[in-house]
């Protein structure tokens, strides 16, 4: 790059008419590339089990996320952003990775997740990033043995609770048992509490808030993993009555029981409510579901106000999203094991310098696309053993689609390919196959597959899907 005597050495060939104007150039190149190199800051908030259709910008005219419309309307929201494996776990290390569960592993235990590869915090750390970890962690090794600087208001699995936990509906806790606050050598905190708690989302805020006051002359990544709306479900504090329960609404596609065994009837999450559901177990469900959503909202407002008063909102990209949805009563399940619209679809709005305001996608893409999108953000060099595609071409209106079709898996029980209309399901343990046209049938009500006038459809999907799990190498296509 030219340095100020340099041009002016060149310069002094020219006409003097021209020395002026060339200099200038010089600079504004300079400045270009100092732009281009730039590095913002990083903040990824992340909620646990959000159903994609519970913010109140993106067309739910009931509940209260008054933080999330901000970052809507200040920002562009993807639509059919997926989940390709939707349990905690899975869907956490898929981000991590940037790759999917067949590579790195998780894709039937946990315990045997790949260490070895490269993970987002530990490519943004070389990028010259401080890399923070706040809440929630659900994957195999310790923040800082993944590649994290330093972890702050940590909350991992502990010790369980000599007697049973109650939720707000007084049932027996399930989930979080015997979670705790801790530190990253595991020294446990019971005095913050043992499992969820009603306001634990206002002190993962709280942690998060003392990181982003710290002065630092390097750009942070700060992953903030809350635990809501996940059950138990417990009333967060001065929300008890905003939801009427007997004001609600059961989803559109609500049944007292799905019409097969899906791989996971059995499972923990189908056991919070007895079969059949009724509709007034699910609006009392949703009442709360909707309360702790928006309290979480509420700190994520304490969040963002804390990057303006910090100077920090121009230099900061904002990514919201959530690690799977969840069924609440749609198709009479409870749980997110499984590959309908309101599960593997996911929340995700980005926010930040150069990002359309207001602008609404409908790109296909996956959760662990973060890993590419950030490592653009950061101006580095992506690794090779990555899975995953970067949405800046979106963010920058260069294109529109990411992906002709994308694909989800859980264990053996279920495989899914979705293209811009159709959603092909299979269901190998129920030897089951579902056909979808989501264009006319957005709340998947109508399975398609044993018409005659849809066999070609279903043929070529499962084409394509047959030969993306084979590429992708999925146990069963061996």
């Amino acid at each position: 790059m030219l340095q100020f005597k340099d041009a002016i050495n060149t310069a002094s060939a020219l006409p003097a008419l021209f020395l002026l104007a060339f200099v200038a150039s010089v600079f504004w190149a300079q400045s270009v590339q100092a732009e281009k190199v730039a590095q913002p800051n990083i903040l990824f908030l992340f909620s646990d089990d959000q159903r994609p259709d519970t913010i109140g910008a993106l067309g739910n005219p009931v509940i209260q996320t008054p933080n999330l419309d901000r970052l809507v309307k200040q920002g562009t929201s993807f639509t059919r952003a997926t989940c390709a494996y939707p349990l905690c776990f899975p869907s956490r290390t898929e981000i991590l990775t940037g790759c999917t569960g067949f590579r790195n592993k998780v894709f039937l235990s946990n315990r045997d997740a790949d260490l070895s590869l490269p993970t987002l915090p530990a490519v943004l750390n070389k990028a010259g990033y401080q890399s923070y970890w706040v809440g929630k962690w659900h994957m195999a090794g310790r923040p800082m043995s993944r590649g994290f600087t330093e972890s702050l208001g940590l909350f991992a699995s502990g010790r369980r609770p000599k007697e049973p936990q109650f939720d707000s509906k007084g049932r027996i806790v399930t989930g979080y048992v015997g979670w705790m606050f801790q530190t990253d050598d595991r020294k446990l905190m019971p005095e913050r509490g043992v499992g969820l708690t009603p306001n634990i989302s206002q002190v993962f805020a709280e942690s998060a808030i003392e990181l982003l006051k710290r002065k630092s002359d390097k750009p942070f990544f700060l992953y903030v993993n809350f635990t809501a709306p996940h059950d138990p479900l417990l009333m967060p504090p001065k929300w008890n009555n905003v939801y009427d329960w007997r004001k609600m609404k059961v989803p559109e596609n609500f049944l007292p029981r799905h019409p097969f065994d899906h791989g996971n009837f059995n499972g923990r999450d189908e056991k919070l409510l007895p079969w059949p559901r009724t509709k007034d177990d699910i609006k009392k469900e949703l009442a709360t579901y909707y309360a702790v959503i928006s309290h979480m909202d509420e700190q994520i407002g304490k969040i963002l106000d804390v990057l303006d008063k910090t100077g920090q909102t121009n230099n900061t990209i904002v990514v919201y999203a959530s690690d799977h949805g969840l069924a609440l009563g749609s198709h009479g399940l409870m749980g997110k094991q499984n590959m309908y619209e309101h599960t593997i679809n996911v929340p995700l709005i980005f926010r930040g310098s150069g990002i359309p305001e207001g602008k609404i996608s409908n790109a296909q893409c996956y959760l662990r696309d973060l890993f590419p999108t950030f490592c653009d953000f950061a101006n580095t060099a992506k690794p090779k053993s990555l899975q995953s595609r970067s949405l800046l071409p979106i963010l920058q209106n260069q294109t529109n689609e990411i992906y002709p079709f994308i694909v989800g898996y859980y264990r053996h029980a279920q495989r899914m390919i979705r293209t811009d209309r159709w959603k092909l399901i299979q269901y190998p343990e129920a030897k089951k196959t579902q056909l979808f046209d989501l264009k006319n049938d957005p709340y998947e009500l109508n399975n398609l597959s044993q018409k005659p006038e849809h066999a070609l459809t279903k043929q070529a999907l499962d084409h394509q899907l047959t030969n993306w799990l084979r590429e992708h190498q999925d146990p069963l296509q061996k």
